[in-house]
């Protein structure tokens, strides 16, 4: 397995998570702020946002498994190639579970492994920053600038998570948009959770950009 082919295709990732996030966020302000706009218009351009987070699913799910495999082909996880392969088929697995989930997510089936997704997720922060632990223990042969990355790998998974909740928040009051009308209370209510939501995805994207530096300059920690 190529380490220099996985590590363009980790570059390439990052740049289509950016882009993914700023197209969701970007639609997803312009419904929060069109009060005006008729309702129907105004839920198709939300399910629109909701189709392209979509792609935010996919990166966070390649980014992972693109950079586990690459720390396996540097040595750095024992079993060098046939651990990267591992991560390969269970990354593909992983997408293909989420895919499945998004286009048949009203069966039981997908709903059973929507949770799977979500308890994996929670899963793997804990796990990142165990990992990380052992590398700066040195009870592995990992560098700590890798340790920290993992640990700021975990930090963007929870922010993640925060914006998920958010936006449980927003459907909420988007339903009574939908079912009584709107107000002005319900309106504002709709703009402070987008405020809410963009700031933990700015300190995401902080945690992104600080991913980004580690992997270019690998300071000594």
């Amino acid at each position: 397995m190529n380490a220099h082919l996985i590590l363009v295709l980790h570059i390439v990732v990052l740049g289509y998570w950016l882009g993914s996030e700023l197209v969701i966020n970007s639609t997803y302000r312009y419904v929060s702020y069109a009060k005006d706009m008729p309702f129907a218009e105004r839920k198709h351009l939300m399910q629109h946002v909701m189709n392209v987070d979509q792609h935010v699913r996919y990166a966070l799910i390649l980014q992972f498994t693109l950079g586990f495999m690459l720390a396996a082909t540097r040595g750095y996880l024992p079993l060098a190639q046939s651990t990267a392969w591992i991560f390969l088929l269970a990354g593909i697995a992983w997408l293909i579970a989420v895919e499945f989930v998004h286009r048949q997510q009203h069966s039981e089936r997908a709903g059973s492994l929507s949770r799977a997704d979500r308890v994996l997720r929670y899963l793997l922060m804990p796990i990142l920053l165990v990992i990380a632990w052992l590398a700066f223990s040195n009870k592995i042969a990992m560098p700590n600038w890798l340790g920290l990355k993992l640990i700021c790998f975990a930090a963007t998974m929870a922010c993640g998570v925060g914006i998920r909740f958010a936006l449980i928040r927003f459907f909420e009051i988007w339903k009574e948009i939908e079912n009584q009308g709107s107000n002005e209370e319900r309106e504002q209510l709709i703009r402070a959770v987008y405020v809410k939501a963009t700031s933990i995805l700015l300190l995401l994207w902080v945690f992104i950009a600080i991913i980004g530096w580690l992997s270019i300059w690998k300071p000594a920690l």
